[in-house]
């Protein structure tokens, strides 16, 4: 049983992190901050999804401004991203953001980071700490002779010293690389000098395959080690994929329970039946039913029906039919075209 490291609790809008409780999935939005509609309307899309906490770029005063009209539209808490201007993290916290996330490196001087402060602390929303790889302090980068898992935590430590400094607690930290193993070996660091909650993802990660792969590594590696309360899979492509993404590697930790689980067959020359495009078919199916099982997609009857007795149902296909599959036991023969119909039919009727 993996035993995660307990935390610091921290509150996030309606949500709360830290002291064991869930590890939430974040995403961040791609579209202009400024417009509301659009952007509202991807946050439904990505909460229906299973998005728990969601970014907005604050790049303008416009940006900040529109938070307001967002938070009174969507339910999940809303974190403003804000690099380099003090005055939009001011002006996002006073438009309702749930969250600030900065880079007290690029704010400037201390009376700027100070103002950001007590707009949190006046609020009482917390301010992530962000520190990238990409953005690592000169004299920490020739301190350790290039970027490094020792330098990024040492950065990000320093930036929480500054804000303790100036009487504030209520932080997340986020340490990202674009090197996974140097991402892993950071989190390793930070999580036994620090018990603030900690933002988890592989930053820069790529496109839908390479930044899946390097996440599910990275996030797996640290996540099994009971380290991490937020995570985001950065991917660049739709954000739906994200979230996707991040709640197919909680649950694949059994960190998260609930959801339909597909599992399928690689195809082979026994294969009767359009496999790939069925597989992507159920998958998209299932999504939306609120069920605790697993379902097998499976390309040939030959040895179909015993693969899918690990599953709870399972469908595998012939030439031009198919079979529907319960625990391991055949339940009826169908036509292919069937088959999707049926195996939805047996979801929405199912009963242990």
């Amino acid at each position: 049983m993996m035993q995660r490291k307990i935390t610091k609790t921290i509150q996030i809008g309606s949500r709360v992190i830290g002291g064991g409780n869930p590890v939430l999935i974040q995403s961040m939005t791609n579209t202009r901050t400024e417009d509301v509609a659009a952007t509202v309307a991807q946050i439904q899309q990505l909460a229906a999804a299973g998005c728990e906490v969601i970014r907005c770029s604050v790049p303008t005063m416009e940006a900040a401004k529109a938070l307001s009209e967002i938070k009174k539209q969507v339910e999940i808490p809303v974190v403003a991203d804000i690099h380099f201007d003090y005055r939009l993290a001011v002006a996002a916290i006073q438009n309702g953001a749930d969250k600030i996330r900065i880079n007290p490196g690029n704010i400037g001087a201390k009376e700027r980071v100070q103002a950001v402060v007590d707009a949190a602390k006046e609020r009482g929303i917390p301010i992530r700490v962000g520190v990238n790889s990409g953005s690592l302090e000169q004299e920490l980068v020739e301190k350790y002779h290039g970027v490094t898992a020792e330098g990024l935590v040492e950065s990000a430590l320093g930036q929480v010293k500054q804000l303790e400094g100036m009487g504030y607690d209520n932080l997340v930290i986020s340490i990202k690389s674009s090197d996974v193993l140097m991402c892993v070996r950071a989190h390793e660091l930070i999580s036994a000098q620090t018990d603030y909650p900690l933002h988890v993802g592989i930053t820069e990660a790529g496109t839908i395959i390479s930044g899946n792969i390097k996440s599910s590594i990275g996030l797996g590696l640290i996540l099994h080690q009971g380290i991490g309360d937020t995570i985001r899979v950065s991917l660049t492509g739709d954000p739906l994929e994200e979230v996707k993404s991040a709640k197919l590697i909680l649950r694949t930790l059994g960190l998260r329970k609930g959801g339909i689980e597909v599992v399928s067959c690689p195809t082979c020359g026994r294969t009767k039946i359009d496999l790939i495009g069925l597989a992507n078919e159920v998958e998209n199916m299932v999504a939306d039913i609120p069920l605790d099982l697993k379902v097998a997609v499976m390309g040939c009857v030959v040895n179909g029906p015993g693969e899918a007795k690990e599953a709870d149902i399972g469908i595998a296909g012939g030439c031009g039919e198919g079979l529907l599959i319960r625990r391991g036991e055949i339940v009826k023969k169908l036509p292919e075209a069937e088959l999707l119909p049926a195996l939805r039919e047996e979801l929405l009727h199912w009963k242990e």
